[in-house]
């Protein structure tokens, strides 16, 4: 039966606001979460961009694992989280949470299994591998020091790359680290990319959970995907949305924010203590 065109025109809307040149994601508010991701497909890569500290955007990851999965949708889930080379392949659907955490080889310290565990799990339940994207410890030292990183992103977009680590260590970061510290960026983001596309399997799509900052279409993931590749772009973000960002994602979805915290109080102690050279 044909369904009466007042039901469709919500889905119709939004879709038109994320395929029009010029519009941005705030032009997107039709749709629930995660049946909102409907607008976004067919797509080869999903990303969906988070606040770490934020655990609604875990919880948001969980149910779009579970809506793509149902629809027997999704292709894998690629985690900044676990290292590349690691992943639950070969793990039945039943396999214990100790299990894909050692298949992953997950750092607790780093990343709370807690915060992540639901959404590994249910991507394992679906019988969905899950696979670590993030560049390997070892291999930091290598990227560095790897100025052929550099040339990876556009001069503009290197420096903002740049501008970003000098943020993210609350300006206490000596400038001589600066370059080394964004070819680590730009080398995660190249190995997310490889690891994404040597996951895509026809028909379906693989979902990419990653930092907001891993998944912007400027500098980001995006950048180090084949230009055919049919890539959608979702950042959660907290209270009201900076104007730059809403540039690089298809769509920005808004969540409550979170109590104020000055994240670079402990580092700027630590570092008084003890300055890094």
């Amino acid at each position: 039966m044909r369904r009466p065109l007042t039901l469709l025109l919500p889905v119709l809307l939004a879709s038109l606001f994320l395929t029009l040149p010029g519009c941005t994601a705030r032009s997107l508010a039709t749709a629930p979460w995660p049946g909102v991701l409907q607008t976004l497909l067919p797509a080869s890569v999903l990303l969906l961009g988070e606040r770490h500290d934020a655990p609604q955007h875990q919880q948001l990851q969980r149910e779009a694992v579970a809506w793509l999965a149902d629809q027997d949708r999704l292709a894998a889930l690629v985690l900044e989280m676990a290292e590349q080379g690691h992943g639950t392949q070969g793990l039945p659907r039943d396999a214990d949470e100790a299990a894909v955490q050692a298949a992953l080889a997950w750092n607790e310290g780093a990343w709370p299994w807690p915060q992540y565990g639901p959404v590994a799990m249910a991507a394992v339940r679906a019988g969905v591998p899950v696979l670590g994207g993030n560049l390997p410890r070892r291999e930091l030292r290598t990227a560095l020091t790897d100025t052929t990183l550099d040339a990876l992103l556009s001069p503009a977009a290197l420096e903002r790359q740049r501008q970003a680590v000098r943020d993210g260590h609350c300006g206490l970061l000596p400038e001589a680290r600066v370059p080394g510290m964004a070819r680590v960026q730009v080398a995660r983001d190249l190995r997310l990319a490889q690891t994404a596309v040597a996951a895509q399997r026809p028909g379906r799509v693989v979902l990419v959970v990653a930092g907001a900052a891993h998944t912007k279409r400027s500098l980001g993931v995006p950048v180090h995907l084949p230009e055919d590749l049919r890539t959608k772009v979702v950042i959660a973000h907290t209270g009201i949305a900076e104007e730059a960002m809403k540039s690089e994602a298809d769509l920005l979805w808004q969540t409550p924010d979170l109590p104020p915290d000055d994240a670079c109080a402990p580092l700027r102690q630590r570092w008084q203590a003890a300055p890094a050279r």
